[in-house]
């Protein structure tokens, strides 16, 4: 084996990427999106741009005997004007499916949110860094390096001790799934413990992300990057983004998750299609948006500012999006065998919520991820389950 002193530089490609749905070749290196190229020319605004381009579930998979592993790269990471700088994003490295080590890059890019409720930003450029990985276990080993969930990383390098192999093909599933910022991983502490990789590796498949913080709000262009995307299972977690940027009302709900879902059928007819309602947010079970930031007390929480009296008029709130998503599924059923419905309350709900609160009143912290990551792994891959061991 080489020595630590004698690397081998290996180019990063797609090839020994994972969970991903496009790559742009920057200035710098590669940049990993969870979006492809057409949809990004679609979005509307700076928080879906930003949130696609955050790679949730996005990692390196390769084969290697080398001990001392070092990833150039430039994160590129956001912080809040008035607010401390959060910590550096976590690389997490497994060995063989298990955690092993964890590194951090200092430096890079500084984008700072000037405004809350518009996303308004500035960008200040900084230097590439690495992430350093030393001692790890001899011998040929399979690798996986998570990259951070909430930091926008082109990847510039990777460095070795031992020459890099493509891992072959692992035959598991591959499972597709569409969320809010808690499938994103809001607060969850390093990118595999947020709840979908936690659920993903209970149940043994292959996990796509697409979990945007902020951005499920039923757009045709992810609905169709979903069609487009190869996949074994499907889950689409819809509702709280919808209740909280107050995008639309019932009128415009219910089609609009039809046809997000018709989207998604054009490209997978017959594999299993989870629908997910949203779990347990107390300030917007019944109270409509949009939602809005609530400095009070020195800790960012969120209030729902809309009016209960107009659920009547088709002000969405969780509870009503809850009933309509089961009635939509229950309906849609009858032609569609292979389509489910999951309360979100099953995988958080009132005792999680009095055992773990939500620290901002929307987000769990890392035992909610946890959580949530054990019930839907029992409820979908268990069992019984839409994506359990007699599916597919």
């Amino acid at each position: 084996m080489n020595t630590e002193h004698d690397m081998i530089t290996t180019p990063v490609t797609a090839d020994i990427l994972r969970g991903f749905l496009d790559v742009e070749a920057t200035a710098h290196g590669l940049l990993p999106h969870r979006l492809p190229a057409r949809a990004r020319r679609q979005i509307p605004d700076d928080q879906l741009a930003m949130a696609e381009a955050q790679p949730s579930g996005v990692r390196l998979v390769f084969r290697t005997r080398a001990t001392t592993i070092e990833l150039d790269t430039l994160p590129t990471k956001r912080v809040y004007r008035g607010f401390p700088a959060p910590a550096d994003g976590v690389y997490d490295l497994l060995v063989d499916g298990r955690l092993a080590a964890q590194a951090t890059v200092v430096g890079g890019n500084v984008r700072t949110i000037t405004d809350m409720v518009t996303q308004s930003s500035e960008l200040s450029e900084g230097p590439v860094g690495a992430a350093r990985f030393t001692d790890l276990p001899t011998g040929d080993k399979d690798i996986e390096i998570w990259l951070p969930h909430t930091e926008i990383t082109e990847l510039i390098a990777l460095r070795t001790n031992a020459p890099v192999e493509q891992r072959r093909d692992s035959g598991r599933r591959v499972w597709l799934h569409h969320g809010s910022s808690v499938s994103h991983g809001s607060n969850a502490t390093h990118p595999t413990a947020i709840w979908p990789a936690m659920a993903a590796a209970q149940g043994g498949v292959e996990l796509v992300n697409m979990g945007f913080g902020g951005s499920a709000l039923l757009d045709p262009f992810t609905a169709r990057a979903m069609r487009d995307a190869p996949a074994d299972l499907i889950s689409v977690k819809v509702g709280i983004n919808v209740v909280n940027t107050d995008v639309m009302r019932l009128r415009a709900f219910t089609p609009a998750v039809h046809g997000f879902l018709d989207t998604i059928r054009e490209g997978h007819p017959a594999s299993p299609l989870l629908v997910v309602s949203p779990i347990l947010c107390p300030v917007q079970e019944d109270t409509p948006g949009p939602l809005a930031p609530d400095f009070d007390g020195g800790t960012l929480r969120f209030k729902a500012t809309g009016d209960p009296a107009e659920r009547a008029a088709g002000r969405l709130t969780l509870n009503v999006i809850r009933d309509e998503l089961a009635r939509i599924v229950e309906k849609r059923a009858t032609d569609d065998p292979n389509l489910h419905y999951l309360d979100g309350r099953d995988l958080y709900g009132e005792r999680d919520y009095a055992e773990f609160p939500l620290p901002d009143e929307v987000h769990p912290d890392p035992a909610g991820h946890r959580r949530i990551g054990e019930n839907f792994g029992r409820l979908a891959f268990g069992d019984g389950g839409p994506f359990g061991p007699k599916t597919g």
